[in-house]
C-alpha cells in the first residue's frame, strides 16, 4: 500500500467518527500481510484508534483511558512496533513508520497533546513522552 492509501484510510477514520454513536468508542484495524500482532484498550468514551500494517511480522498495541483520543499507528513494510499510551482528553497521538524494523512508542498523559511521527526507511527508533497540558512533538525520519 501507498502513502496515499494510509492517509486516505486516517482520513476514512475521522470521517467515520462523525457518524457513531455520542458516547462509542472506536476501532478500525486492517491487517493485509502475515503473521501481525496487534491489542488494544479504552477505558472512557469517545476514544478513536487506527491501525493498519501491511507487510509482515507488524506489531501495535494502543491502549487509551480517558475522553475524545485519537490514535492512529500505520505501518507498511516488516518487523515494525508501535506502541501508542494515551491517558487524559483530547489527545491525538500518530506513527507512521513504511519500511521495516522501526520502533515507535508514543506515551500522552494529560490534555490536548499532539504527538505525530513517520520514520520511512529501516531501523528508526522513536519515542514522543508528553506529561501535562496542550504539548506539540514531531518527528521525521528517514534512517539508512
Amino acid at each position: 500500500m501507498t502513502r496515499k492509501h494510509i492517509v486516505a484510510g486516517a482520513l476514512a477514520v475521522l470521517v467515520g467518527l462523525s457518524s457513531v454513536p455520542a458516547m462509542a468508542n472506536s476501532i478500525w484495524i486492517e491487517q493485509n500481510g502475515w503473521n501481525h500482532s496487534v491489542g488494544g484498550r479504552h477505558d472512557g468514551r469517545h476514544n478513536e484508534i487506527g491501525v493498519y500494517q501491511n507487510g509482515w511480522r507488524n506489531g501495535a498495541v494502543a491502549e487509551q483511558r480517558g475522553r475524545r483520543n485519537l490514535s492512529a499507528i500505520g505501518q507498511d513494510g516488516a518487523r515494525n512496533r508501535a506502541v501508542t499510551d494515551q491517558r487524559g482528553r483530547d489527545n491525538a497521538a500518530g506513527a507512521g513508520q513504511f519500511g521495516r524494523d522501526h520502533n515507535a512508542i508514543i506515551i500522552q498523559d494529560g490534555n490536548g497533546n499532539i504527538a505525530a511521527g513517520v520514520q520511512v526507511g529501516r531501523g528508526c527508533d522513536a519515542e514522543a513522552r508528553q506529561n501535562g497540558n496542550g504539548n506539540v512533538a514531531a518527528i521525521v525520519q528517514t534512517c539508512r
